[in-house]
């Protein structure tokens, strides 16, 4: 068992505005010299909107440009600013200072021959109960997936060629397309959706929130009218899709790698198995409930995004319960997940453990904030540098499984700095600000990371610690939560987890190997020279089979 080192930096914050600009992308000698120039119409939209607008470049035109944004690879490059009130057929050129990816901005671009698209995400405001006045997306349905999310405008792909110096060249793009609703899936004989306005979110909000649910059921539900079933509650990212994929086509296409080869066998092997005669009987549920900072909102009560913890206990479980015949016992309701369901499984067990009958988590996002993906933010003066000696070390953000690094941390706050301000990106770091942090003055979360500068600020730091730390929190509680805890902890974690998030689960299995009275008996696995998102050397179908052992085994006497 090893501990994730902690290093003592000495260099002070101010210096860190200097090291910015020295690592910042300059000017491209041979950059464009371009005016983007946007409007919408009536036609497309009747009534003046808040939003931000992007204009997105590319050189590849096998989708069109708004399709290729999504990640830090920067093969699209793009540039964002904000619009207040804007009007149908009112002009807003993109001001050079949009902040920009992978170039900071628009003077940055290169010339060259691109496909260029112009996109607006809309804003709602929000009067929520707590006085603050926000704009924010809306989700709809989508995921905060700006690019497809129904209502946003976007205009035709065009083929320009960009040349250097000179009068900018004026580009116009006209917003006269509106994305789409999503079609809602239909239910099958296996699989439900249930979808609700909550009562809880939408007084936070003050607009109309609605969180949702996808139940698989098992074989034999429907001939089986007075059996009752245990249920596993799936957490992860947004998706309208069946848990474990289930009725999905499950081919693989040609050319497929190794990893999506053995997905997709492993989806087929779950398919075959869930509808056998001799697999264990349960319910498998997964969660939709986006909010307007991201596709999900962590599944706990947080200043910035709300109630959610409340909102799926006490709605949207007992929801479930009334509608389908779960056992809605403590030992027959149990909880998994990978990733951002990895922890938020995790925190659902911690913050309600005499709720779930055991947590069952994959590559969780950071359970201890000592390491925050590679970053101790208690004792680190800064997320994106470290001073070694006389230099100045960039921090890597992402890494494959023989450590070489693939961005840094200060490319991925780039990027969400350019797809929105105030925390309005959709993305990463915004969701973990919002959740774990405090509220700032203006009705937006107060930052842990300057978006300017990566300087970390201590007194948010210690909030994070003191509210959203789940090892600071078992080590604060253990006395009063760990009788409920005891053998319902089980996780698993690469030891080379693309985003370091290994690190974190080794210093948490350091606390809990010293639990007693009682101790915590569950177990963490690890696995060597795996990336994220490593669930064990188990596929779906026996992952379950081991939850429903485990549940058979809590099972009261003469139940």
């Amino acid at each position: 068992m090893k501990t994730a080192s902690r290093y003592l930096v000495s260099v002070a914050v101010a210096s860190f505005a200097a090291v910015v600009a020295l690592v910042a992308q300059p000017a491209a000698p041979g950059a464009a010299s371009v005016r983007f120039e946007l409007s919408f119409p009536a036609s497309a939209r009747a009534s003046t909107t808040d939003g931000r607008l992007y204009v997105i470049l590319s050189k590849d035109a096998k989708t069109e440009p708004r399709l290729q944004i999504e990640g830090y690879s920067g093969e699209a490059p793009f540039f964002g600013q904000n619009v207040d009130r804007l009007a149908p057929g009112q002009v807003v050129a993109l001001e050079p200072g949009a902040d920009g990816y992978p170039y900071l901005h628009l003077a940055d671009l290169p010339a060259g021959d691109y496909e260029v698209q112009g996109l607006l995400s809309l804003y709602t405001t929000f009067h929520r109960a707590d006085g603050h006045v926000v704009k924010m997306h809306m989700d709809q349905w989508e995921g905060q997936r700006f690019a497809i999310s129904p209502g946003n405008l976007y205009s035709t792909p065009a083929r320009i060629h960009l040349a250097a110096g000179g009068s900018p060249q004026v580009v116009r793009l006209t917003l006269d397309h509106v994305i789409p609703p999503i079609p809602v899936p239909p239910d099958t004989d296996f699989v439900k959706h249930v979808k609700f306005q909550s009562p809880l979110l939408t007084k936070f909000w003050g607009q109309p929130i609605f969180i949702g649910a996808t139940i698989l059921l098992p074989k034999g539900y429907d001939a089986n009218p007075t059996t009752h079933y245990p249920v596993n509650y799936e957490q992860g990212h947004f998706s309208r899709s069946a848990p474990g994929g289930f009725g999905e086509p499950v081919t693989v296409p040609a050319g497929a790698s190794d990893r999506l080869e053995a997905r997709v066998r492993a989806q087929q092997a779950f398919e075959a198995a869930w509808t056998s005669d001799d697999y264990p009987r349960m319910i498998y549920v997964t969660f939709q409930h986006p909010t307007p900072y991201y596709d999900d909102s962590y599944a706990v009560d947080s200043p910035n995004v709300g109630p959610y913890g409340q909102a799926i206990t006490q709605e949207l479980i007992p929801y479930i319960d009334a509608h389908f015949r779960t056992i809605a016992q403590p030992w027959a309701r149990v909880v998994s997940g990978g990733s951002t369901g990895g922890w938020e499984s995790l925190a659902l067990q911690v913050f309600h453990p005499e709720f779930f009958g055991g947590t069952y988590s994959y590559c969780p996002d950071p359970v201890d904030f000592h390491g925050f993906q590679i970053v101790d933010i208690y004792d680190w003066p800064n997320a994106w540098f470290r001073q070694t000696g006389g230099i100045t070390v960039p921090l890597p953000g992402m890494r494959d499984t023989h450590g070489v690094v693939l961005n840094t941390m200060q490319q991925e706050m780039n990027y969400e700095r350019a797809r929105g301000d105030k925390g309005r990106s959709g993305e990463q770091w915004d969701i973990w600000e919002a959740v774990y942090g405090p509220l700032g003055n203006d009705g937006y979360f107060k930052p842990l990371i300057d978006p300017q500068t990566g300087a970390i600020d201590p007194s948010v730091a210690a909030y994070w610690r003191d509210h959203m730390d789940l090892t600071q929190y078992l080590k604060t509680h253990w006395s009063t939560v760990g009788p409920e805890l005891a053998g319902k902890i089980h996780l698993w974690v690469g030891d080379m987890d693309t985003y370091y998030l290994n690190n974190a689960v080794h210093i948490l299995d350091g606390y809990l190997a010293t639990t007693s009275n009682p101790p915590y008996a569950g177990s963490i696995t690890y696995g060597a020279y795996q990336p994220h998102c490593w669930a064990g050397p188990q596929p779906l179908a026996d992952r379950l089979k081991g939850m429903a052992a485990d549940i058979a085994r809590h099972t009261p006497a003469g139940f």
